[in-house]
């Protein structure tokens, strides 16, 4: 209870800190995972997904994508809790909480789509009905990247230092959630959406409305969160001296994993795209970092989603 303790401040909260304005967006965008994606899109996604021409090879192409979100939102949601331990500022506090629920609704919202719309839908058309769990969806590069992250939260438990704040901020926030996440996004609002990029699909073209609305919110959050890990990093390196290569490093030496994670051998669809944009989102990442003068974009930019409408607690 050291906060009971602390008289080095008048007020609980600094309400003009970032982390504080940040807490506060997570607030006023809160949104439910039950109630918030309506039942009538999941419904509306199914019978489109059943009155779709497609083979299994390509329906399965879709179960893999969300069996990696859905792996990676559970994954993510238990890999935070060191970094929320070993976090001493409140306002900082309070925010990783904020973000650990949201990760948690993210795991619902995907465990939600795989039995109302996947399972049925397989049912429907005489495919296999397979497990978000099935290990078939989970290559070598995908399973060594998050062993990676766990591995990079779990040390700041016995070995705390600014480097390694360094690494976990890396692993977590800027790999995993920037750049691996982002680009599963792009793909699927440019594979099931017409507001996305124009990429190749294997099948018929279909609109996933429903999927197209949960995944809008759950982008919307995770820019919000790239956003607090992006801040965290640049201070660490700007204010408390921490090494800039140690940032280029952790993040080149993941960027492989990214890369094989999207650009798999059983897929039907040009991953090429996915690749760059992949690329594109880490260059930009260490650019807004390392160089003192360029500005990290406000939170209201951070969860505005390109090609998606807005989303607010006036929804």
């Amino acid at each position: 209870m050291t906060q009971i303790r602390d008289a080095s401040r008048e007020m609980r909260l600094d309400p003009d800190s970032f982390a504080g304005g940040y807490f506060r967006n997570a607030v006023y965008r809160h949104w439910d995972p039950y109630e918030d994606v309506p039942q009538a899109l999941l419904e509306q996604d199914r019978e489109r997904l059943i009155a779709r021409e497609q083979t299994e090879g390509q329906f399965d192409g879709l179960r893999r994508t969300l069996a990696l979100f859905g792996a990676g939102e559970e994954a993510v949601t238990e890999d935070l809790a060191p970094l929320l331990i070993v976090t001493t500022d409140v306002d900082k506090q309070m925010f990783l909480t904020s973000q650990l629920y949201e990760e948690a609704k993210h795991t619902q919202f995907f465990d939600r789509y795989w039995r109302e719309v996947i399972d049925p839908v397989a049912e429907a058309c005489g495919f296999e009905v397979t497990h978000p769990t099935d290990q078939r969806y989970f290559n070598e590069d995908y399973v060594a990247l998050f062993d990676k992250t766990a591995e990079a939260m779990e040390r700041l438990l016995t070995d705390d230092t600014p480097e390694n704040r360094v690494r976990a901020y890396c692993h977590y926030h800027l790999v995993v959630e920037s750049v691996l996440a982002q680009t599963g996004y792009y793909g699927i609002q440019s594979s099931w959406s017409p507001t996305g990029a124009d990429l190749d699909v294997a099948g018929e073209p279909v609109h996933l409305e429903g999927l197209i609305e949960g995944v809008t919110r759950v982008r919307s959050d995770e820019g919000r969160h790239v956003g607090f890990g992006m801040r965290e990093v640049r201070r660490l390196v700007q204010e408390e001296g921490v090494d800039p290569d140690v940032v280029q490093t952790t993040l080149r030496d993941l960027m492989g994993h990214v890369a094989g994670t999207v650009q798999y051998e059983e897929s039907e669809v040009d991953s090429t795209p996915l690749v760059e944009y992949a690329a594109e989102k880490l260059t930009r990442r260490i650019e807004i970092i390392t160089d003192a003068e360029t500005e990290l974009p406000p939170v209201e930019e951070l969860v505005h989603v390109e090609g998606g409408r807005d989303i607010s607690a006036a929804d």
